[in-house]
């Protein structure tokens, strides 16, 4: 068992407080978005044996276990973080593993720099993800029902949307929502700006329902992506409760401090609220056009205290523990590689106290018991 000591990414979305908060520190100043846990080899997790990636792959059939090899490879497929946002990230979608695989041999094929702004695929991974509350938490996931999100943009009286309005009351509903995303991303950018601005000026009038638009506008003006996210669902999750993102789902994580799970890939498609690349053609081959229900999630207790987040894909499952004032060992070993996150109280496993924002790697099949009292995040895979 390891210690992880992880690294803090200071993207401009980030809390400048959150983090430090539950990591009782004092802030910097600086906005701390993401810390990373696991063997994703743009920031590692460090351990006296030096970085996971180094650990894992000296001996990835004890680290991982035979069957997690098997099934993943020789890497860990999944990468944990404690994500802090102070202001709306990017309006964005994930491919699926097939239309991953052939967006990076196409590219590839195309000899387009690793590293160019306007590479969509950076891996042949898809990025499935789960988010996790521990605070209250503002996001956008999935497309509204056309006829809601037109009566939100007819609402706000602005006459540059009303050709939107009518196309979402066309039929059938994936070609109206097809149409009218297609319409924002691709209008004329000056009249765009101007649509923004006075959609901005309403919704901040408004308020109530709008309000989440306003303050998305506040971040971005002029954005497309400020009329785009009004076709989307906006949910606000409660502590413990979570929301899972499939490919083809737009969404976008608005404020709010959570643990988030994802497979170890970096591949994104932008829609909106980003200085960033955005691919039209690419993004409407890769979008699900399709109203959906957010579909929040709540863990499935076990009889052994365990909490379940249950998502249909195997590169992660993301789970807790509730320990109470002095709870006895909880035995939490697994053939399959594992990090617990503590994010309240003090928990003690092993020779480690963890207290909130501390973790440790636990190799497959290592003995790995669990008590104290405070909650206890734990991320595995399924084989």
């Amino acid at each position: 068992m390891d210690r992880l000591d992880n690294t803090i990414r200071p993207y401009a979305w980030g809390s400048t407080t959150a983090i430090p908060q539950l990591l009782g520190i004092e802030p910097s100043g600086e906005p701390q978005a993401e810390m990373w846990m696991g063997a994703h080899p743009g920031a590692p997790s460090r351990t006296g044996r030096g970085t996971l990636v180094e650990v894992i792959e000296a001996d990835p059939e004890r680290e991982l276990g035979r069957p997690a090899v098997a099934r993943f490879g020789p890497r860990l497929p999944f990468l944990l973080k404690i994500l802090a946002a102070g202001a709306p990230l990017s309006l964005q979608v994930h491919p699926d593993l097939e239309q991953a695989k052939e967006g990076y041999e196409d590219e590839e094929h195309r000899n387009i720099p690793i590293d160019a702004p306007y590479r969509n695929y950076k891996d042949a991974n898809h990025k499935p993800e789960l988010i996790c509350a521990l605070t209250e938490f503002d996001g956008l996931c999935g497309f509204r029902d056309p006829a809601e999100a037109a009566d939100l943009l007819d609402g706000l009286g602005v006459d540059t949307l009303k050709p939107y309005v009518d196309l979402l009351h066309a039929h059938p509903e994936d070609a109206a929502l097809r149409e009218v995303l297609t319409a924002v991303l691709t209008a004329d950018p000056d009249e765009m700006t101007r649509t923004v601005a006075a959609a901005t000026a309403a919704c901040t009038r408004l308020g109530g329902a709008y309000a989440p638009y306003a303050d998305i506008a506040h971040h971005y003006p002029g954005d497309p992506g400020v009329i785009a996210a009004m076709l989307l669902n906006h949910v606000r999750l409660q502590p413990g409760e979570a929301l899972f993102l499939g490919a083809g789902i737009p969404h976008a994580y608005l404020n709010g401090l959570g643990v988030e799970i994802m497979a170890n890939s970096d591949n994104v498609l932008r829609c909106g609220l980003t200085p960033k690349h955005v691919d039209v053609p690419e993004l409407l081959r890769i979008v699900r056009f399709e109203p959906s229900d957010p579909g929040v999630l709540r863990p499935e207790a076990a009889p052994d205290g365990e909490e379940v987040y249950e998502t249909p894909i195997d590169e992660f499952r993301l789970s807790r523990y509730a320990l109470p004032e002095a709870a006895g060992p909880h035995d939490l070993t697994r053939a399959t590689p594992q990090i617990l996150l503590c994010t309240a109280g003090s928990v003690r496993t092993g020779e480690y106290e963890l207290t909130p924002g501390q973790s440790v790697f636990v190799p497959a099949g290592e003995k790995a018991e669990v008590s104290g009292a405070g909650t206890l995040f734990r991320a595995t895979v399924i084989v």
